[in-house]
């Protein structure tokens, strides 16, 4: 419940065993899926306050549309309808890793070092006190 990405929950589940490995990271990804209906309850309110005249700039995140298509395919399409080789699928974490890190760059060359630290105040307190409550509760429930 504490951690914040699928790196982290693979880290802390691994060491106990590959079926803790499985249900930890089918836990992360079930966490992950509800950003969906989320994400469409926060762009249905926005629209609402936009019509009563509080201008919005929020996008739907189209990336979480990908995820789920990408979910669908690999549980019912892949391997029933379409085989691929195991040299090509044995490829794919090379490439995935490869893609994630260009887009961390091309995240990183849009940041401005001096708008960062003069803008980041609040949202960098509103993360640490986040992760301090999570980091409690997590603690109260264990």
């Amino acid at each position: 419940m504490s951690l914040h990405e699928i790196a982290h929950v693979t880290l802390a589940a691994m060491p106990a065993g590959q079926e803790s490995l499985s249900l930890a990271i089918i836990a992360k990804l079930g966490r992950v899926v509800w950003l969906i209906p989320i994400s469409f309850l926060f762009v249905l309110l926005m629209k609402k306050k936009e019509k009563q005249g509080t201008p919005t700039a929020i996008k739907f995140p189209w990336f979480l549309v990908g995820f789920l298509l990408m979910s669908i395919f690999n549980s019912y399409i892949l391997g029933r309808y379409i085989h691929i080789p195991n040299t090509i699928m044995s490829s794919t974490p090379v490439l995935t890793t490869f893609i994630l890190t260009m887009a961390m760059v091309g995240l990183g060359l849009n940041v401005n070092i001096k708008t960062l630290c003069s803008k980041s105040v609040r949202p960098i307190l509103a993360i640490i006190i986040t992760s301090l409550l999570l980091s409690t509760i997590t603690l109260v429930i264990i």
